[in-house]
């Protein structure tokens, strides 16, 4: 049996959201020091402080300010941080409730150890050097003994206000195909696209997913497919990807290869962007070295009639 491939992949993009006027107010908070919670018609203060009541949905809008210090109400040990978390040592992820609150916030506790954590313990903030008006504004919390420090009654009212924020998002795995696409894998190495056949309907996929998502049954029939296809549907791409060195506008299709029952996406070239079409019959072009076809470009032959893939649409 072939070796079942495996890599290491990362999904990674920016998230970036405009803020409503409490959360603008409670992120602006932080980067002066102070920390926000939002009052309730019954009188509870939420923080974080949120738009809309989770009891009663109405909109909620008056601020009130906190104490940087309270209690953890439950813990969890984080042995091995991970990238982008708010210590590169182990810490405790903790629910803590600051004193004039009456719910809990979610931060780190630098503490050197899980015996040194408890429910009930007594901690505060620890501000960051550095704010830009973001939950890391807050570094972490930090064990305290102390008075609770009175506060100056804030109204989240202040200058140069926090209106949007950016946040990474970032997913680190390793992917493995299984047997059926790392065959199709290696079989591209040999500039040979193969799918498999299902022993009940008879379709072949491409790529292979070792069952046959109609059927439900294995597939392990081997069968080479193309090295032509028909552009079925596609779209025009005009956001410039990172790290991608390809110039906008161009196409991304869908292509049912010749004996394929199911269509896979490449990117069509050789042709101006605004004169790919449905029907378009094209072949691979490949990269010295390339372990993939680089894109697919027009064969010259007449467009394929509707009817032999408008089952794959």
């Amino acid at each position: 049996m072939p070796e079942v491939l495996k890599a290491p992949l990362v999904v990674e993009f920016p998230f970036t959201r405009s803020l409503g006027p409490v959360q603008s107010a409670f992120l602006t908070g932080l980067r002066e020091r102070v920390v926000l919670g939002v009052k309730t018609a019954d009188g509870r203060t939420l923080v974080p402080p949120v738009e809309y009541d989770p009891v009663t949905a109405e909109d909620l809008s008056e601020l009130v300010e906190v104490a940087p210090t309270g209690t953890v109400t439950t813990w969890a040990w984080n042995h091995e941080p991970r990238r982008g978390q708010p210590l590169d040592t182990p810490f405790a992820w903790v629910l803590v409730q600051l004193d004039g609150a009456d719910t809990a916030l979610l931060h780190a506790l630098d503490t050197p150890g899980p015996d040194a954590v408890r429910t009930g313990m007594r901690v505060r903030v620890r501000w960051a050097a550095v704010r830009t008006g973001a939950i890391t504004d807050i570094a972490c919390f930090e064990p305290y003994d102390g008075d609770r420090p009175e506060t100056a009654g804030h109204d989240g009212r202040f200058e140069d206000m926090v209106t949007g924020i950016v946040a990474p998002a970032r997913l680190d795995y390793v992917y493995s195909p299984g047997r059926a696409q790392s065959a199709y894998i290696n079989s591209l190495s040999s500039r040979r696209t193969v799918g498999e056949r299902c022993p009940s309907c008879r379709k072949v996929y491409v790529p292979p997913r070792g069952a046959c998502p109609t059927c439900g049954v294995a597939t392990s029939e081997q069968v080479e497919v193309g090295p032509s296809g028909t552009v079925t549907t596609y779209c025009i791409v005009n956001i410039k990807a990172r790290n991608l060195d390809i110039e906008v506008p161009y196409v991304y299709g869908h292509i049912a290869l010749d004996g394929a029952d199911l269509a896979l996406h490449g990117r069509i070239g050789g042709i101006p962007y605004d004169q790919v079409r449905m029907g378009l019959r094209v072949e691979p072009v490949w990269t010295e070295g390339g372990r993939y076809p680089d894109h697919y470009r027009p064969t010259g032959e007449p467009d394929a009639e509707y009817d032999s893939y408008k089952e794959l649409l």
